[in-house]
């Protein structure tokens, strides 16, 4: 399938919006003729796949939904501000809606990593349920609540990559050395292996792995890595990633611009934000089963770790978990939550969702 065969399936699948609305540079609701305009900021480019497009889906559908009532001005990365302010952004009011991940703002509390997903934790219908009605959601709500922000779950990327090497690895003293861009708690795990995690932004990483300045770099999945190129500058793709089995986005709102809003709007953005979730984590779905084959077609060589790094990045990851899990009054509170429903979804996968998929594998083999 050619690349152009590939945008004109994501313009089916993807759910392209256009923009809406203008923006006042008030903290709280805006009102002109009954109507009220908020802005987003997002941490993403414009033409990022998936995230962009359902940002932008997220606010046309507010719109939609109160027929023009309530419209959203979408702003993409550095339009109103840098990527990681988008948060303090919306603490601050000066925009009353943020789309991004809650890893990103980690460093105000490290509770925050379990809202976007931690090493061997959930996969995207798990996560999903835990916010739902296994008591995420609460745990979500209070962690925020000191810096006056309400969050809403905005879907899932699904399955991640590892991320693109030069080389193999073959075993763990495979990553002493390597440098490799790569983010968050997965960032961690890696750095006590012995790499040395790299931080560069969207638009350098292709560059800077063709370049050799960097060994190795994780960045999404299929769809997003073959939109930055990454086939082109290393040969292994390593699939799923250990650190990110599903990673999570997120609409922030300002507490006090929503507190604010009439009780139709309020359920209106509820609304919204689950409606979009649930478009969001098909729309990588769809995209990513479309775009996996094209990177084969590259001569991508698509490899799982075995099971000796998995074991080490296993062990690995439990520790920084453990750490994590002592690191501040809410992550005491949320790591003990998060665990226990990873038990319980562990224990139910291996009787539904897993062993469907291996019995699926299984009949279409013979």
């Amino acid at each position: 399938m050619s690349e152009r065969k590939m945008v004109d399936r994501r313009r089916v699948i993807g759910f392209g919006a256009a923009g809406l609305g203008a923006s006042l540079g008030m903290p709280a609701i805006a009102r002109a003729a009954d109507s009220v305009v908020w802005k987003m900021a997002t941490c993403w480019q414009k033409d990022a796949p998936g995230v962009a497009a359902n940002a932008q889906r997220l606010a046309d559908t507010i719109a939609a939904l109160s027929a023009g009532r309530m419209t959203v001005q979408v702003f993409p990365a550095g339009d109103l501000v840098a990527p990681n302010q988008v948060f303090d952004a919306v603490s601050t009011g000066k925009a009353e809606m943020g789309h991004g991940s809650p890893f990103f703002w980690a460093a105000k509390d490290p509770a925050f990593h379990y809202f976007s997903g931690v090493p061997f934790g959930l996969t995207a219908g798990e996560h999903a349920a835990w916010l739902a009605t296994g008591g995420g959601q609460a745990l979500w709500e209070r962690a925020y609540e000191p810096f006056g922000v309400l969050p809403f779950y905005a879907g899932s990327t699904g399955p991640q990559a590892a991320g693109w090497f030069k080389r193999e690895i073959q075993k763990p003293e495979d990553f002493k050395g390597l440098a490799i861009r790569i983010t968050g708690l997965g960032a961690e795990v890696l750095k006590r292996l012995g790499a040395n995690p790299v931080l560069l932004p969207q638009g350098d990483i292709a560059a800077a792995l063709e370049a050799g300045t960097i060994d190795a770099a994780e960045w999404v999945g299929p769809w997003n890595d073959l939109a930055l190129n990454l086939p082109r500058a290393a040969p292994f793709c390593y699939m799923p990633a250990f650190h990110e089995l599903a990673t999570a986005l997120e609409l922030t709102v300002n507490q006090a611009a929503f507190d604010a809003l009439p009780d139709d709007l309020k359920a209106i953005v509820r609304a919204a934000a689950q409606a979009t979730a649930s478009a969001t984590s098909a729309d990588f779905t769809a995209n990513n089963i479309i775009a996996l084959p094209m990177l084969v077609e590259r001569g991508t060589v698509v490899k799982a770790f075995p099971d000796t790094v998995i074991e080490a990045l296993a062990k690995t990851s439990a520790d920084v978990l453990a750490e994590i899990g002592e690191s501040s009054p809410m992550a005491k509170e949320v790591h003990p939550a998060f665990i226990l429903f990873r038990k319980k979804a562990v224990a139910y996968a291996a009787v539904a969702d897993g062993a469907a998929l291996a019995m699926r594998a299984r009949a279409l083999a013979m």
